[in-house]
């Protein structure tokens, strides 16, 4: 009878089964954001090695200028999470590679929303959607308010419906300044350690604004080499004549 039952349930258009077990937006919003803050301090237990491709392209996709850097994240030998430049090929002349676009590829990659965070954003529920095999539940996201000085994302997360954890970003950072304009990026995440969705490539592709004057811009950010670092680990390396930040 309830085999049965159950074959007669899924005959019916439209019937979704999955529809009488999902959790409300609200409880997904709780559970994700958790999920995230949980994968916050994991990531930042990480090394790794971001290859970070500046590019100013005509209108019809031709590169006409680059600017490519190698950046490490890693761990001093009493434990100090660190980023530096290893290396760096090329220059734009027509725009300059500002400290808010290296921050935003070093630092705000990935867009994470905490339980601490939440506050702070406007989310609006929109629904699931399939992407690459994974189950997904979509939001849109973006500031409540912007305080001076501070950086806010904006755009749309998808949430894979089993480990209630961002797997894709689209959007951009904000807010924008007259003299300097942020592109709308989308970064794909994939399972690293076989718990956490990490950051593997992030790419921008937008035309930014300046008054009258248009420029075609393409960000290309890939992640490689994650290691997990260990308390009774040393991790140091020899000076590299590239900038160290915290």
């Amino acid at each position: 009878m309830i085999r049965t039952l159950c074959i007669l349930l899924l005959a019916i258009p439209g019937f979704n089964l999955r529809a009488a077990t999902d959790p409300d937006p609200e409880e997904i919003i709780k559970r994700f954001a958790a999920k995230e803050a949980e994968f916050k301090k994991v990531w930042e237990k990480y090394t790794y090695t971001q290859h970070i491709l500046f590019q100013v392209l005509s209108f019809d996709g031709e590169v006409r200028e680059e600017q490519e850097m190698l950046v490490e994240v890693y761990f001093t030998s009493d434990g100090k999470r660190k980023t530096r430049t290893l290396e760096e090929r090329g220059k734009l002349r027509s725009l300059r590679v500002s400290k808010e676009d290296l921050e935003d590829a070093i630092s705000r990659q990935p867009f994470v929303l905490t339980t601490e965070e939440l506050p702070q954003y406007k989310i609006e529920y929109r629904g699931e959607e399939l992407v690459d095999e994974l189950y997904t539940y979509v939001f849109d996201v973006e500031p409540r308010k912007i305080k001076k000085g501070q950086r806010y994302f904006k755009g749309r997360i998808w949430v894979d419906d089993i480990d209630f954890q961002i797997v894709m970003t689209r959007g951009k950072v904000v807010p924008d300044y007259s003299d300097n304009k942020f592109p709308r990026f989308e970064t794909i995440r994939e399972q690293i350690d076989g718990d956490y969705w990490f950051p593997t490539w992030t790419e921008a592709d937008d035309i930014l604004r300046f008054g009258n004057r248009q420029v075609r811009i393409r960000e290309l950010i890939t992640y490689e080499n994650f290691k997990k670092f260990e308390v009774n680990t040393s991790i140091k390396y020899g000076p590299i004549g590239g900038e160290e930040k915290e």
